[in-house]
C-alpha cells in the first residue's frame, strides 16, 4: 500500500499509472541541458573574448577547464548534498548558482571575473543530473515500480545530449548576431524557467527534523570532512592531468597529500562521502564508472582531437569542422530515448563498445585527402557509441547503486565522465604535439582501439550482464565478485530490469 506522501505526489500527477508526468519531467531535463550548454556554447565565444580583453586565445582555455575542474568536483558534492537535505532545494539553489555566473560573465571586465563566473555555472549546473536521479528513483519507489523508469532516463540523457550537440550552432548564432557576452547571458533567460517550473511543479523535500539542522550535525552527515579531502585531491588530478605532458611535480604532490589522509578518513567513516569499502564490494557500479571514462574519452576525442586534424590537416574551416561533427551529436540524441525505453543494459554496452571499435579503426583508415562523407560516417559511428554508452551505463547505475547513495552515485559517474574527457585532451596534445598531421590522427587512432577493446572486456567478460534480466527479459544472471573480506556486500546481485512493474509498463 502506498504512502500518504506517495499518494499526494500522484495525485498533484495525475493517475497514479502516471507517476512522471511530463510536469514532473520537464524542469528536470531543462536542469540536466545546462551543463552540456555552457560546456559546448563557450567553445564559439573563445576567439571573441580573447580580442575583447587583449589576451592570447590560449590562455582563454581557462574557461574551458574551470568548468570541468568545478563539474567533476560539484558533481557528487550535490548528489551527497541532495541525499541528506534534499533534492529540491539543491537542484534550486544549483540554478541560482547558474543565474549568478550568468550575470557575472555578462557583465563581466576580465578574464579573471569569466573566470569566477564559470565556476559558479560549473558548480551550479552539476547539481541538475544527481538531483534529477534522487527524484526519480524516489518517485519510482512510492510508484512501487520494480524496473527503472526507462522512458524518464532516457529523456534525460537526450536533454544532454541533444544540447550538447546544438551548443555549437546556437553560440555561433548569437555571439555572431548579439556579441560573446551572450554565452553567458542566456543563462538567465533559460534558469528562469527552470526556476518558475520546478519551484511550481517539483514536488517539495520532506521538512528536516529539528534537533538536526545544526551545522555540526549536518556537517556530519555529509561529511563534510570527507567532501573537502575529494574536493582538493580532485583539483589536484584534474590539474595534473591537464598538465601533461608537461609534470606538474606541485599539482602530483598535492594530489598524493590529499588523496592519503581522505582516504584513510573514508575508510574510518561510518557514513563516508566516498565509500571506498562499498565501491569495491559493488563490482558493477565500479565497472560502470570505468566504462563510462573509458567510452568518453572516446567520443570526446573525436569531437576534440578529430576537430584540430579537420581544421590543420584536411584545410576545412571551424564552421565546416563542426558541421561535419553535427550529425554525430543528432544521432547520439535520437537514438538515446527509444534505447532507453526498453531498459537495456547488455546489449547497448556491447554495441557501445563495438562501435567504439569500428569507429576508431575508421579513424586509422582516413587521411588528409579523405573526403567529407568518409569523416561524417566515423563521426556517425561514434555517435552510436555516445547513445548507446550514456543509455547502458545510466540504467547500469540506476541498477548498481544503493537507493539511499543514488546521489552521490550519480555525482560520481558524471566525476568519472569528465576524467574521461579531460584524458581525451591530454591525449589529443600529445598525440598532435607536432602538428594535426595523419601520422597524429593514426596514433589516436590506435589509443582508441585499445579503450574500445577495454570497454569490450569490461562489457562481455561481466557476469553481472550475462543474464537475459539486464535487457529486459525474466532470465537470471549469474553473480560474481566475491566480496565477503569487505564486510559490506556478500555477493553482487544480479542487474535486472524486469518489463513489468507495479505501476504499468509504461511510465512516462
Amino acid at each position: 500500500m502506498r504512502s500518504d506522501r506517495a499518494q499526494a505526489h500522484c495525485a498533484a500527477d495525475g493517475p497514479a499509472r502516471r507517476p512522471f508526468a511530463w510536469t514532473f519531467t520537464t524542469p528536470l531535463y531543462v536542469g540536466a541541458a545546462l551543463n552540456p550548454i555552457n560546456s559546448s556554447i563557450i567553445a564559439t565565444a573563445l576567439v571573441p573574448i580573447a580580442a575583447e580583453l587583449r589576451v592570447p586565445v590560449g590562455s582563454t582555455a581557462v574557461l574551458v577547464s574551470s568548468l570541468y575542474l568545478a563539474s567533476a568536483v560539484a558533481q557528487p558534492t550535490a548528489g551527497k548534498l541532495a541525499e541528506v537535505l534534499g533534492p529540491r532545494r539543491i537542484f534550486l539553489s544549483g540554478i541560482v548558482l547558474v543565474l549568478l555566473g550568468g550575470l557575472a560573465g555578462g557583465l563581466g571586465r576580465d578574464l579573471a571575473a569569466l573566470t569566477v563566473a564559470r565556476v559558479l555555472i560549473g558548480v551550479g549546473t552539476s547539481a541538475a543530473f544527481p538531483c534529477a536521479m534522487v527524484m526519480i528513483r524516489r518517485r519510482a519507489e512510492e510508484a512501487g515500480m520494480d524496473a527503472p523508469p526507462g522512458g524518464v532516463l532516457g529523456g534525460l540523457a537526450m536533454a544532454g545530449m541533444a544540447t550538447a550537440a546544438v551548443g555549437p550552432p546556437i553560440g555561433g548564432l548569437l555571439v555572431g548576431a548579439a556579441g560573446w557576452r551572450w554565452a553567458f547571458l542566456i543563462n538567465i533567460p533559460v534558469t528562469a524557467v527552470a526556476m518558475a517550473m520546478a519551484l511550481r511543479q517539483l514536488p517539495a523535500d520532506p521538512a528536516p527534523e529539528r534537533e538536526r539542522d545544526g551545522f555540526r550535525a549536518v556537517a556530519g552527515r555529509i561529511d563534510l570532512i570527507g567532501i573537502v579531502g575529494f574536493a582538493g585531491s580532485m583539483t589536484a588530478l584534474v590539474v595534473f592531468l591537464m598538465g601533461l605532458p608537461r609534470v606538474e611535480w606541485t599539482a602530483l604532490a598535492v594530489f598524493v597529500l590529499a588523496a592519503g589522509p581522505t582516504v584513510v578518513w573514508e575508510l574510518r567513516g561510518s557514513a563516508p562521502f566516498f565509500d571506498f569499502r562499498g565501491l569495491a564490494a559493488n563490482g558493477a557500479l565500479a565497472r560502470t564508472y570505468l566504462r563510462q571514462a573509458l567510452t568518453l574519452l572516446g567520443v570526446y576525442s573525436v569531437m576534440y582531437g578529430m576537430t584540430q586534424w579537420m581544421e590543420a590537416a584536411h584545410g576545412f574551416s571551424t564552421v565546416g569542422a563542426g558541421l561535419l561533427l553535427l550529425p554525430m551529436g543528432a544521432v547520439s540524441a535520437l537514438l538515446s530515448r527509444p534505447l532507453a525505453t526498453r531498459n537495456l543494459v547488455r546489449g547497448p554496452l556491447i554495441a557501445s563498445a563495438v562501435t567504439m571499435l569500428l569507429g576508431s579503426a575508421g579513424i586509422m583508415l582516413l587521411t588528409s585527402h579523405s573526403p567529407a562523407i568518409a569523416i561524417v560516417l566515423v563521426s556517425l559511428v561514434f555517435g552510436v557509441t555516445s547513445a548507446t554508452t550514456t543509455v547502458g551505463n545510466q540504467t547500469a547505475l540506476y541498477l548498481a547503486a544503493p537507493p539511499d547513495r543514488i546521489g552521490t552515485a550519480s555525482g560520481l559517474f558524471r566525476t568519472f565522465g569528465y576524467l574521461g574527457t579531460i584524458t581525451s585532451a591530454v591525449i589529443g596534445g600529445i598525440v598532435f604535439r607536432d602538428g594535426a598531421s595523419d601520422h597524429g590522427l593514426h596514433t589516436l587512432g590506435v589509443v582508441l582501439v585499445a579503450a574500445g577493446l577495454a570497454v569490450l572486456l569490461l562489457t562481455v567478460l561481466d557476469r553481472r550482464l550475462m543474464g537475459r534480466g539486464t535487457d529486459g527479459g525474466t532470465g537470471t544472471a549469474d553473480t560474481a565478485d566475491s566480496t565477503e573480506a569487505l564486510g559490506a556486500v556478500p555477493r553482487e546481485a544480479p542487474l535486472e530490469t524486469p518489463r513489468e512493474n507495479r505501476a504499468g509498463e509504461n511510465p512516462v
